[in-house]
């Protein structure tokens, strides 16, 4: 396994935490800004966390059809490196927040079969990077986060014009298997590095990223 690999760990809401995922040697880190979710931070919060981070250590604030307001307060106050578009916002959407913010989007794209992989075609031609989720059931209060997968092999070895990362239900038991299945560069977790819903553990997320990374004993 290439050591390659850029792990993405979402859903931090403690300093301890953040501090966990730097020393893993995550590439990215998530902070979500959706109230539905067991992992929603506030904006304090959010800067507190972030303005800890190491350079070098991707910031990304996930946000779920979020207007111009809300993206407004959380760009002025939180130091970012990346927003994530993780609604049902529309290509149009997605190029005006390019166009606004002047960071780096990267757009969330559910895959539960064939049918759904010609939105990343789409989304492809306007977000810097696409995040290949599973599905969520119908019903979900929650647009991610679900530890659900769907079959890796519908992307395996698949490209777009866009960068993509692997997420849906990984866990540091499965992602080197996803890895060698779908050719996947960039990896990212939220609930599989939990103990409990929301709160994370900082040696799932060592284990974690031990394991994307190919460095796993």
């Amino acid at each position: 396994m290439a050591s390659g690999i850029k792990v993405k760990i979402c859903g931090l809401r403690e300093a301890r935490h953040v501090a966990a995922a730097v020393k893993a040697g995550a590439g990215y880190l998530g902070f979500v800004f959706f109230e539905k979710s067991p992992r929603h931070v506030s904006i304090p919060q959010a800067r507190d966390l972030a303005v800890e981070v190491p350079l070098g250590v991707a910031k990304v604030a996930l946000t779920v059809n979020a207007d111009n307001a809300q993206l407004d307060a959380i760009c002025e106050a939180v130091p970012l490196d990346m927003l994530q578009l993780h609604g049902s916002e529309s290509v149009e959407r997605v190029a005006e927040v390019k166009r606004r913010y002047g960071l780096p989007v990267m757009k969330a794209v559910g895959v539960a079969d064939e049918s759904d992989l010609a939105a990343l075609d789409a989304y492809g031609l306007v977000a810097d990077q696409l995040l290949v989720d599973a599905k969520p059931p119908k019903g979900a209060v929650l647009p991610g986060g679900n530890g659900l997968a769907f079959d890796w092999r519908l992307i395996a070895n698949r490209r777009w014009f866009a960068p993509w990362m692997l997420a849906g239900g990984l866990t540091p038991d499965n992602v080197a298997e996803a890895v060698l299945l779908t050719g996947a560069r960039q990896v990212d977790v939220s609930s599989g590095v939990e103990r409990q819903s929301g709160v994370k553990d900082g040696e799932l997320i060592a284990a974690f990223v031990a394991a994307a990374k190919g460095d796993a004993g």
